[in-house]
């Protein structure tokens, strides 16, 4: 077995993974890779809950705030990127810490992703465009007809999610569904997966807070700072999207929040049941640190 491990703490949005991650971190000086597909962008560290000023002091942080919105970044590109970096890391150091909710992407990182078709940027910019004059169910509804069987298991409300689907279908001639193998890659490092959870009704109250949190912090003047970009993929995102529909006038301040709040839980719910499905995970709360540290032990003795 290798003696080199990447420990994966994965969980839902607001239940305290950053904060965990840094104090793993620091016990294993150990340097931190992020698998959260949003935070990798510049100009967005409060709607994307990026680690803070002093977070990113206490620990060694990579693809955070690393790349410009328009620099779009797929699993495919990450798996390549993430396990580049990986590389380097083990190195000099023996543990790895790699945090965020993202399941592709830390499906990318653990497991690989199956060999699609490279994009086609002109049929790119036609589904962007029908993105943004006839809205992600308009598009959702041809998936369906093209692949019934990944229109049942994709987020229809991550608009990423079905024009990639979309693309390949079009592209190919063939369900996307049917390209996708789910080979494993083995990896030249141990795994060891954490998942992080409380009970719902305390994880929900703190995803409200968060939200108010956020308002307070300056949210809406980031997004307004990003509002010309609100058509790039990075911006297809809770937070984002409530407060660009406020600006356009369809909704009140007020609603926006109410709805980033639900939303934000519903993301929850997807990303709990996405994770609750890897076997491989063992679960603890937050705070659970000393739990963790000898569950991380045991796997590598």
């Amino acid at each position: 077995m290798s003696t080199k491990r990447l420990v994966v703490i994965v969980g839902p949005t607001g239940c305290g993974k950053t904060a965990l991650s840094i104090r793993l971190a620091e016990h294993y000086r150990a340097p931190i890779i992020s698998t959260d597909s949003r935070q990798f962008y510049r100009g967005l560290p409060i709607g994307t809950a990026q680690p803070t000023t002093d977070e990113l002091a206490r620990a060694e942080h990579h693809f955070i705030a690393s790349h410009e919105p328009t620099d779009e970044i797929n699993c495919g590109r990450y798996e390549v990127m993430a396990l580049e970096r990986l590389e380097e890391l083990f190195r000099e150091h023996d543990t790895v810490i790699a945090v965020g909710g993202s399941g592709l992407y830390v499906r990318a990182l653990c497991e690989g992703m199956d060999e699609l078709p490279e994009a086609d940027e002109a049929l790119r910019r036609e589904l962007m465009i029908r993105l943004e004059q006839e809205g992600v169910t308009s598009l959702a509804e041809e998936l369906k007809r093209l692949d019934p069987a990944y229109y049942e298991q994709v987020d229809r409300q991550n608009p990423s999610r079905v024009m990639r689907a979309l693309e390949v279908c079009l592209q190919t001639g063939l369900p996307y569904s049917s390209l996708r193998k789910g080979e494993r890659h083995e990896r030249p490092f141990q795994i060891i997966k954490i998942g992080i959870d409380l009970p719902r009704e305390e994880l929900y109250a703190r995803i409200d807070r968060r939200v108010e949190l956020m308002m307070e912090e300056g949210l809406e003047a980031e997004a307004r700072a990003v509002l010309p970009y609100r058509a790039l993929n990075a911006l297809q995102t809770v937070g984002y999207k409530e407060l660009f529909a406020y600006f356009d006038g369809e909704i009140s301040k007020e609603e926006a929040v109410a709805l980033i709040q639900r939303n934000s839980r519903r993301y929850a719910k997807r990303q709990l049941t996405w994770f609750r499905r890897d076997a491989e995970v063992v679960w603890y709360r937050p705070d659970e640190d000393e739990a963790m540290i000898r569950h991380i032990e045991a796997c590598t003795e």
